[in-house]
């Protein structure tokens, strides 16, 4: 019978939202559709890509009780009985059917350019920002997304892209390096890829996926990690990454992230070591760990994410992904009293895959191409009063310029200057040009090659086989754009679009959810939107840490009040105290904060 009131509630669900939208809908009706759409995404949209040779990580033939207690450095043994599942070199899953993930044809795949998408519908011409957020909102989602997930590249090979006479690409011919190929392809099916990182909710951009920089960074001391003067992992550490992956991409807005939650690491240690006296240096660094990377979800969930998606049904939404329907005040004051995800959260209730080993998607990875959220200009401003320090651009705060700014600038200052700037808006022309003539680095931190990531963004998407825009909303069981007019509600935008796709089949996945009309509050589509639904539980229900294993036996007692006492704003006012005028009254700490006002003598 529960079955079939749940797939009753899916089928009556997806017709409601079909014909009326979720987000038009009174808030309790909202929830229920968002319920029954989630229902029918698990049925439907979680595509398992293993094979025979699937990949991951080798040499794990210990006993899997060793590993019951805390987090492995890869990523596996979270799923104890089959210790690859989401670990350092596991395929990406799919969220549409495999037959629909063959990617086009070399000469389809390029059509239209990748370089003039960029030039003619990405190109900033003027900054349009997000006024509802703060800029810290862009720089926590890449902070998370270096958690998550990331592709290689294969040197060997790369895609041509042409250039139009009026191109003015200063390093001409403009190629693009392929993504790295699955090491182990099953020779049928589509292509398939792997992670460089673990696909699990870790904490792993901080602590590292490699044994070498993992030992690097800890103290041997009291569970801690080494922070040098300027608030980062010391500088020998460099030496173990890779600077042609992430951590070339590494900027003054993830650099601050870091050092907040290497703080908050550290803190977290003397928390439970107050608590045990007894503890190890090893048990500490263990228990620690746990309970950063769960607060770091606990922040994104209840924190960001409302940010970012503030419609009314989905701040309720995101807050029950954490505490149920039965809200924070209830669990507070009765504790856990059912294994209901649905009422009291999804933290401490059973884990469940639904049928398919735990991954992120090539689908999750297109969604979250949130580039124009960066800004090109950046205003620092004094925390005591509000006066400006200095003005950069984007290319002074790139990674070989980070630790010269935090010789320039004060930490606090930073977290205030970012508090009180925007985002952009993730909108058509809106990317931000210094992105699209930006200069990687090679492995060893030498200057490298010039790329344009809005080009990239396009490339990508179609190379990994994600379908475009139309076709991924059939997928989704949404509705597909007749018309350009009826993707987009601009009309210039419609008639550019058509200028350069003609058939509004053609047109890119991430070109028509930064085009389309986004529901009320939201930051980004609801095409994308769509993927989060099904995602953004998905990575809390799939891990036991934070699921049979969320408990004060794993945790101990004292983690487990530290994840449930607080929050983003807590952290930053744990380590930077002198924020707090600038964060009271602001009921989100990434949405906009206000001046400081010098009181006078």
């Amino acid at each position: 019978m529960t079955r079939m009131l749940a797939r009753l509630l899916s089928w009556v669900a997806g017709k409601v939202d079909r014909l009326v939208g979720w987000s038009r809908l009174p808030t309790v009706l909202a929830v229920l559709v968002l319920i029954g759409i989630r229902a029918q995404l698990r049925a439907r949209n979680l595509i398992d890509t293993r094979g025979p040779n699937a990949g991951g990580p080798a040499g794990h033939d210990s006993d899997a009780a060793e590993h019951r207690n805390a987090r492995t450095i890869d990523g596996s043994y979270n799923k104890l009985t089959d210790p690859l599942v989401g670990a350092t070199g596991c395929r990406f899953g799919r969220n549409v059917p495999l037959t629909h993930v063959y990617r086009e044809e070399p000469a389809e795949l390029l059509e239209p350019n990748p370089r003039v998408i960029s030039r003619r519908l990405l190109t900033r011409e003027q900054f349009q920002p997000a006024t509802t957020l703060n800029l810290l909102a862009a720089a926590w989602i890449q902070f998370e997304v270096h958690d998550w997930l990331s592709h290689g590249t294969d040197d060997k090979n790369r895609w041509k892209i042409p250039l139009e006479p009026d191109d003015d690409w200063p390093e001409p011919p403009m190629t693009i390096k392929r993504t790295e190929p699955d090491p182990q392809p099953d020779g049928w099916g589509p292509p398939t890829f792997v992670t460089r990182d673990s696909h699990w909710w870790d904490g792993s951009q901080i602590y590292g996926t490699k044994p070498d920089f993992a030992n690097a960074i800890r103290t041997r001391e009291g569970g801690h990690l080494r922070i040098d003067h300027l608030g980062l992992a010391p500088e020998d550490t460099d030496k173990l990454l890779d600077f042609d992956g992430p951590a070339g991409n590494f900027w003054l807005g993830l650099a601050i992230l870091h050092s907040l939650f290497m703080h908050e690491h550290n803190a977290i240690c003397d928390h439970l070591a107050a608590a045990d006296p007894k503890m190890s240096d090893q048990e500490l660094y263990d228990k620690a760990r746990l309970v950063n990377a769960a607060l770091m979800a606990k922040i994104h969930t209840v924190d960001w994410t409302p940010a970012i998606i503030a419609h009314p049904t989905t701040v309720f939404s995101l807050r029950a992904n954490w505490y149920g329907v039965l809200g924070e005040r209830f669990h507070r004051r009765f504790g856990r009293i059912t294994d209901s995800e649905i009422l009291q959260g999804i933290p401490g209730s059973p884990t469940n895959d639904h049928g398919v080993a735990y991954s992120l998607t090539e689908e999750f990875v297109a969604v979250y191409r949130m580039h124009p959220l960066m800004p090109d200009d950046y205003v620092f401003r004094s925390v005591a009063d509000d006066s400006e320090l200095v003005r950069h651009v984007l290319p002074d705060l790139t990674v070989l310029n980070v630790r010269k700014r935090l010789d320039e600038l004060q930490m606090a200052d930073i977290f205030y200057s970012f508090g009180r700037s925007h985002p952009g808006a993730i909108t058509l022309h809106n990317f931000p040009r210094h992105l699209q003539e930006f200069r990687k680095l090679k492995p060893d931190k030498t200057p490298g090659e010039l790329v344009d990531l809005g080009a990239i963004d396009v490339l990508r998407v179609r190379e990994r086989g994600v379908p475009r825009y139309n076709e991924f909303r059939r997928l989704f069981r949404l509705k597909p754009a007749a018309s350009f007019e009826e993707l987009t509600d601009n009309p210039v935008w419609a008639e550019e679009l058509r200028q350069i796709y003609g058939d509004v089949e053609r047109v890119d996945l991430v070109v028509g959810m930064y085009a389309e009309t986004k529901p009320k509050g939201f930051g980004f589509s609801d095409t994308a939107f769509r993927v989060f639904i099904l995602m953004a539980s998905r990575r809390l229900e799939c891990d036991r840490f934070f699921t049979t294993d969320f408990t004060p036996e794993i945790y101990t007692p004292a983690g487990m009040s530290w994840i449930e006492d607080n929050t983003m704003r807590d952290v930053l006012l744990r380590h930077f105290p002198s924020l707090e005028p600038a964060l009271r009254g602001v009921e989100n700490p990434f949405a906009p904060w206000i001046p400081v006002r010098k009181e006078p003598s």
